[in-house]
């Protein structure tokens, strides 16, 4: 099952490497929206996927009584959920007021702060 994981998020890194590299402002978004998903799998993955029963410890026991599930990767993950989807949300908001100023989504024509050179001089 980690092999088929481990290729899955590769697919994913590959796919979103390809899609931030292009000059579409929402072609990065989803870009980065995807590697975040691939990161989410990694620490999943790194945390080995077993069988096992929720960590409890029964009362009056100084350990769990039979194999348990490791929490860490599952809190570690959830809280990469929620970080994710602020900044999603930032972005999405960002990308929108930059569209609503200068009408493009193409990231050389943003050039506000870095007007062209005239070369006709």
């Amino acid at each position: 099952m980690e092999s088929l994981t481990a290729i899955l998020i590769g697919v994913l890194t590959a796919a979103a490497v390809y899609m931030m590299l292009a000059r579409n402002i929402m072609r990065f978004m989803f870009g980065l929206i995807l590697l975040s998903n691939a990161v989410n799998l990694t620490i999943f993955t790194a945390g080995r996927m077993t069988k096992g029963e929720p960590a409890l410890v029964p009362y009056g026991q100084d350990a769990p009584l039979t194999d348990i599930g490791n929490a860490l990767p599952q809190a570690l993950v959830l809280t990469a959920i929620v970080i994710g989807f602020g900044l999603l949300a930032f972005l999405l908001a960002l990308v929108f007021e930059a569209y609503r100023r200068l009408r493009v989504v193409d990231t050389d024509a943003m050039r506000h702060a870095e007007p062209k050179e005239d070369t006709t001089k």
